[in-house]
């Protein structure tokens, strides 16, 4: 029995040293930062493809087929695509979310850049004024757009009645029932939800500028103007350009907002592509009609990505 086991043990040796050997080759490829840092990203890179990825080149199939609600259709190729140039609703909305974008993104900026000097000052109570602020962009959208249909209801308006109070006018506005006052309307609600994302992160942008190259040119003679056109902007102008282009594509896509209020009515004069694509898609059945006036959009955003983003990095 005692020589039986030496030998025994000398077999089970074998066994051992491979396995030891195995993790360390794996402990070994895991400390390289090529085999760690796509590893690290698989995930992400997995809900990419199932959340946005799969959603996105089935809608380019979609518009290519006359599929319907509950019908699997033909491959059309680019006939949804053509029918929408001579269809006159389409036309309303595209000029829709032209002006719909083009007027709410300046004000953003504007209001949120504004917004971000004031609040980058001390003053009291400024970290609760600073949520304050915030309340707009983070209040759901679907809650915020029925308390702007409430401001906006043609019967118990306040801004009827502040206006009626002030001998301004004599009945109540119809502001979401007016075709020229209806668009406006909701760039109003628009630019009061967008204008706190922009003042958030311009005032994030405002607090990494630094102090030393304010003093010096104020040392150097430059007023406040001169400080923040010279100094403060030309630093804050990548987030400033990150910030409008993030903004003009959730602009482009806007959909709870403008269904809440009026459902692109009246006269589909508010049609955006997002709620002309759900009546289309959704509402009339047609599937790949929808899905091609939603991808409508896409060229125009990435045309416009693509030179932000170039000229981002040639100021880099």
């Amino acid at each position: 029995m005692s020589r039986s086991g030496p030998p025994h043990a000398a077999a089970s040796l074998p066994a051992v040293r491979p396995r030891a050997g195995f993790l360390q080759r794996v402990q070994q490829q895991l400390d390289r930062e090529s085999t760690l840092g796509p590893l690290l990203m698989l995930p992400g890179a997995l809900l990419l493809v199932v959340f946005l990825a799969y959603p996105f080149f089935l809608g380019i199939w979609l518009s290519m087929t006359d599929t319907t609600l509950g019908r699997p259709g033909n491959f059309v190729g680019l006939q949804n695509f053509a029918n929408l140039m001579t269809d006159s609703i389409f036309q309303q909305t595209a000029r829709n979310t032209f002006i719909y974008s083009t007027v709410t993104v300046p004000f953003k900026l504007l209001l949120g850049l504004a917004l971000a000097v004031v609040l980058n000052n001390q003053m009291p109570f400024r970290n609760f004024i600073r949520a304050g602020v915030l309340m707009p962009w983070i209040v759901p959208t679907a809650l915020s757009s029925l308390g702007w249909f409430m401001i906006f209801d043609p019967v118990f308006s306040p801004f009827s009645w502040l206006l009626k109070s002030w001998g301004l006018i004599t009945k109540n506005i119809n502001f979401l029932g007016d075709p020229n006052l209806a668009i406006t309307s909701i760039m109003v609600a628009n630019i009061w939800r967008g204008t706190p994302f922009f003042a958030v992160a311009i005032l994030a942008a405002l607090q990494t500028v630094p102090a030393e190259l304010l003093e010096a040119a104020a040392i150097d003679g430059a007023g406040a103007w001169q400080r923040f056109r010279n100094v403060t902007l030309p630093a804050i102008m990548g987030i400033v350009l990150i910030t409008t282009l993030l903004s003009i594509i959730w602009t482009f896509a806007d959909f709870q907002l403008v269904y809440v209020l009026t459902k692109g009515g009246p006269a589909n004069m508010t049609h955006i592509f997002g709620t002309y694509a759900y009546n289309v898609g959704l509402w009339a059945t047609a599937i790949g009609q929808g899905a091609a006036i939603a991808l409508t959009m896409f060229p125009i955003l990435a045309i416009l990505a693509i030179l932000l983003l170039r000229y981002l990095r040639t100021e880099v």
